[in-house]
């Protein structure tokens, strides 16, 4: 059983959908043991429910939240770190450092549509600002330089001419869960 820590900053909509899939049985090979915010959130409140250990960290300068999160994986050694809508930057000591364990869901296909700023509908929006066709989500590894590490898996789906930021990020939202399962089934 590998050992999951969760890095979040809302809702934890990706977070929830993992314990699902692991109360279900789709998914068997992880098991949630931290789940770690750059603020108070709603993710930290629902895990806290579910009895996994959690950090609600102030959010801070790059560094000093990285080493504080360090400090925390020093102790508990994930097998694998996600980035479930975690919107802190980290700095790239620790990138280095969790290199290959850290990785991220993006809600584009990347390298289209990544990078700083980059996040939520603002991805979205900018997908149908450039009158794309299709787009999708990415998972992908986490290094110093954002959106930009080796890609693990994408999927796509199509655009409809009459597409809105909340319904595209509805349609992505499916697929980052998929992919997302699907890559912790593999590891």
């Amino acid at each position: 059983m590998k050992k999951l820590s969760i890095l979040v900053s809302g809702k934890g909509t990706n977070m929830k959908h993992i314990l699902e899939s692991i109360s279900n049985g789709k998914l068997s090979k992880v098991k949630i043991d931290t789940v770690i915010s750059d603020r108070s959130c709603k993710a930290i409140q629902y895990a806290s429910k579910e009895n996994i250990t959690t950090f609600s960290l102030k959010k801070t300068k790059k560094i000093i939240l990285s080493k504080e999160i360090d400090n925390i994986f020093i102790k508990k050694i994930p097998d694998i770190i996600v980035l479930c809508g975690f919107l802190s930057i980290l700095d790239s000591e620790f990138c280095d450092k969790w290199y290959g364990k850290i990785i991220n869901i993006h809600p584009s296909l990347l390298p289209k549509y990544g990078g700083k700023g980059m996040y939520g509908m603002r991805v979205h929006q900018k997908v149908i600002n450039n009158k794309e066709k299709i787009s999708g989500a990415t998972v992908h590894y986490v290094t110093k330089n954002i959106d930009s590490g080796n890609i693990i898996l994408k999927k796509s789906c199509n655009l409809s001419s009459k597409e809105t930021p909340i319904s595209l990020s509805k349609k992505i939202s499916i697929i980052e869960k998929e992919i997302l399962i699907q890559y912790l089934n593999n590891i």
